[in-house]
């Protein structure tokens, strides 16, 4: 369990022991716990479930074939009256004919329906309701106290304990959900009249649901398309730095978590700030707030902000930096050529070459890569952040390469910020990939944002992010693919984000860029149970 495994680490030296960690890793311990007693209450009210829908079905067949004999009947009827009506009108110069009242066609066939299912509720009894869900965690605190490690270890315990579980990455999702919306749209558009034809079956319930596609996108979220539409198994989320960016985010999170939520998804996640605050410039504020209202019923807001950065105190426990090299001159350029070739020569001995590539990208784009040779790749700042890349890029990059090359970053300032920006999305996808991360810099990672060219990167009131940008173009047309992610016109842009969340950004990746020179970072990822993704060429 999450608690045993975090005092594992810490008896290995790799963590130090924190006694607000160890609380949250014990309410962990509990929640995995109600959750396998949760799975075997779902699991036995599946079964009541399956049992009440086929008898459900069978009924219902019954009442169609009833049904269906009553309206020949009717027409059978009809048949005659117009036949007489049309013998008489042969003898009858100025005959009136009459017909059996219709019901406009739809309008009747949903009448039948709510009255067919409102007798199968009478016969059998509505539908059985399910077990109450254990209530999720929100964690949030500042950088580095350990919230994405502590969700993580619950992550890794539920494996064989929970039928349907995932972990996402805020960049992630909101990718995942502008593809969703890609796919859904054309498919409801290729469709000739879509609805005009009713299902069977029970009738959706109705919702404050925020949008069909929403509801679409949710329904897919943690199953495979064979499943069945009820969640068969307890469901858990596991959902990393939920932040609110613009009002497609708002939305997106208040329809996609409000459904998963009414279905009894079990929901940990992680932010930098208190639910509550997630949403201070009230982007779809009356939206946001109801969904607020649900996310209180069923998560516990936890606090982990003990205001001390472990990522830098297990680096200074190292006193090493072991893949970082600055300041930038020939011996930095030296020290990164040797690791380049200590790297490739045992896959050169293979047969293997050092060659440009391509990477396929979502939304019909692709990466080039300039140098690569089985899970390692080798760039330039520029190559990555001077041109309109976004977190989808970089995503690509981190799934295929499991060792990273950089060479020449500078110290970043306003002069700079989209490429201060994109480099912020680009630690954070290596990070989340688990990515080793090779490069040289002008500066330490804690001097590497404070340049002062045209003013500080801190002085901003917002900046950005690359999502946004990307984000932007696909919600103004998603059936739109292109090679590249759009350049953002700062001029027109409204800057939604606080100086509090880009300062926050800023130390978020100076401590991810410490942490990933430590021995540690490996170490605690494999004994965490994540076992690295085979990534190659």
């Amino acid at each position: 369990g999450p608690r045993a495994r975090y005092e594992e680490m810490v008896a290995l030296g790799i963590l130090k022991h924190d006694e607000q960690q160890h609380r949250v890793a014990s309410m962990l311990e509990l929640l995995l716990e109600n959750l396998k007693i949760h799975q075997k209450n779902m699991e036995l009210y599946n079964i009541e479930l399956q049992s009440w829908k086929r008898t459900r079905h069978e009924l219902r067949e019954q009442m169609l074939e009833e049904e269906a004999e009553a309206e020949e009947a009717r027409k059978n009827v009809q048949a005659k009256r117009n036949w007489r009506e049309s013998i008489s009108k042969m003898f009858t110069r100025y005959g009136k004919t009459r017909t059996l009242r219709q019901v406009e066609p739809g309008a009747g066939k949903m009448v039948a329906r709510i009255k067919r299912e409102k007798n199968l509720d009478n016969l059998i009894g509505c539908r059985p309701l399910p077990p109450e869900s254990p209530k999720g965690i929100y964690l949030h605190g500042n950088v580095g106290c350990g919230k994405t490690l502590l969700m993580d270890l619950l992550f890794n315990s539920s494996e064989g304990v929970v039928k349907y579980r995932r972990r996402m990455h805020f960049h992630a999702a909101m990718l995942e959900v502008h593809d969703r919306m890609q796919k859904i749209w054309k498919e409801w558009r290729s469709s000739e009249k879509p609805g005009d034809e009713e299902e069977e079956g029970e009738l959706e319930p109705r919702t404050d649901s925020v949008s069909p596609i929403f509801d679409a996108i949710a329904d897919e979220l943690l199953k495979n398309a064979n499943d069945e539409d009820e969640f068969e198994g307890a469901s858990l989320l596991c959902f990393d730095e939920v932040q609110v960016v613009d009002p497609f985010t708002a939305v997106a999170l208040a329809g996609i978590f409000g459904r998963l939520l009414n279905r009894g998804l079990v929901l940990v996640a992680t932010s930098n700030r208190p639910f509550t605050d997630l949403n201070k410039d009230g982007l779809q504020k009356e939206v946001f707030l109801k969904f607020l209202e649900r996310l209180e019923k069923h998560v516990c807001p936890v606090s982990v902000d003990n205001k001390v950065d472990y990522r830098r105190v297990i680096a200074d426990s190292y006193n090493k930096q072991k893949h970082y090299f600055w300041p930038l001159n020939s011996q930095t350029d030296e020290k990164l050529r040797l690791e380049w070739k200590n790297a490739i020569s045992s896959l050169e001995k293979n047969g293997l070459t050092v060659s440009s590539s391509r990477v396929p990208v979502m939304f019909g784009r692709a990466l080039e890569i300039p140098e690569s040779c089985d899970g390692v790749a080798k760039f330039t700042f520029e190559q990555l952040c001077d041109y309109p890349l976004g977190a989808a890029d970089y995503m690509a990059l981190a799934q295929r390469y499991h060792s990273v090359f950089i060479t020449g970053i500078p110290v970043m300032s306003m002069k700079i910020r989209d490429k201060a920006r994109r480099f912020i999305t680009l630690v954070d996808e290596l990070y989340n990939h688990q990515c080793q991360l090779i490069c040289t810099a002008a500066a330490p990672p804690d001097e590497l944002f404070l340049g002062t060219d045209e003013g500080p990167l801190i002085d901003l009131e917002g900046l950005q992010f690359e999502t946004e940008a990307e984000g932007t173009r696909l919600r103004r047309n998603v059936l739109v693919s292109g090679n590249v992610a759009p350049v953002t016109d700062h001029s027109k842009v409204q800057l939604l984000l606080s100086g509090y969340e880009e300062m926050f950004a800023f130390r978020r990746a100076a401590s991810r860029l410490i942490e990933m020179q430590t021995p540690a970072y490996t170490v605690k990822r494999s004994l965490m149970g994540l076992s690295q993704t085979s990534k190659g060429t």
